[in-house]
């Protein structure tokens, strides 16, 4: 049996893993939850843990008009306290740290109608602070490195399921309200729980190191994923081009309004050929299989 240390106590992602090699591996994986909010994980032992799997983080940040000290918080929590945890790991025997990084760390979408496809060989190059936050974290931790502690960054797309946060439950609060919706051709890569716990269930039980980008099978097209739920959700919604100049115009106008867009019907990718980890087994769910999934009581 494989020992889990998730620090971030009632994590989305910490929470889902949990429940999800509990129901799929059961036997495989022992895990414990251990908050981060006070200095008290300090002194709590590590040394009998196989992994050390690291979530705590600040998230979904609203990057506009905030304050110098609010920023320095970010790089505290996301940057000097992961870097700090995978530092305590490895002084006490740890073999394995897996960190939640992100794909923020490249930057933002592209504009409407102009492909973005990341490589291995794109370099990072984060467009505020909260991504940069993520990129020093991620840099930091991966020198820590070595025969004996091995490292995994994990890069995740946007992740989306049940309870989700950040830009899915918004697309669809959308999708079962409005009548009609924009018919954008876009790529979005994302990643569904469900694939995520897979994923991290393979890498903890391989004990490997090393940078992975998992994502969904299949590349997600905004307006078709929207239509998708409307569906399983009993409102039907039709998708027109008559909206889309409406659209390529908001995605050109300096603000909000562009980000807003642009973030919606965005093109934002990593080569698919990136994420054949673990021969692709990881990846359990389909796209429709994923909406219902997390549209179901």
């Amino acid at each position: 049996m494989k020992k889990v240390l998730i620090t971030g106590a009632g994590s989305y992602i910490g929470t889902s893993f949990v429940k999800w090699v509990k129901e799929k591996h059961p036997g495989e994986f022992g895990t414990k939850e251990m908050d981060m909010v006070d200095g008290s994980w300090r002194g709590k032992d590590f040394s009998g843990y196989d992994t050390v799997f690291h979530v705590a983080g600040l998230a979904h940040a609203d990057v506009g008009k905030v304050s110098e000290e609010t920023k320095q918080f970010y790089y505290k929590i996301n940057r000097d306290l992961a870097i700090e945890t995978a530092e305590k790991a490895k002084a006490e025997g740890v073999k394995q740290f897996v960190f939640m990084s992100s794909m923020i760390i490249y930057g933002e979408s592209a504009g409407v109608g102009i492909r973005k496809v990341i490589t291995r060989e794109t370099k990072p190059h984060p467009a505020n602070f909260y991504g940069d936050s993520k990129w020093q974290a991620d840099k930091g931790i991966r020198k820590l490195q070595d025969e004996n502690f091995h490292v995994a960054v994990v890069r995740p797309p946007m992740i989306y399921g049940k309870g989700s946060k950040g830009n899915y439950p918004t697309l669809a609060k959308l999708a079962k309200r409005l009548p009609v919706f924009p018919d954008i051709k876009n790529e979005r890569s994302m990643l569904h729980i469900d694939n995520l716990c897979e994923f991290l269930s393979l890498l903890m039980e391989s004990g490997e190191g090393g940078i992975y980008f998992p994502q969904n099978k299949s590349y997600v097209r905004t307006s078709r994923m929207v239509q998708m739920i409307g569906e399983v959700s009993g409102h039907k919604i039709r998708l027109t081009k008559l909206l889309n100049p409406a659209v390529r115009i908001a995605g050109k106008i300096p603000g909000k309004l562009s980000g807003l867009a642009n973030k919606a019907f965005g093109n934002l990718v990593y080569e698919k050929a990136m994420s054949q980890c673990f021969e692709g087994k990881y990846q359990v769910r389909g796209l429709k299989d994923t909406i219902k999934r997390t549209e179901g009581e």
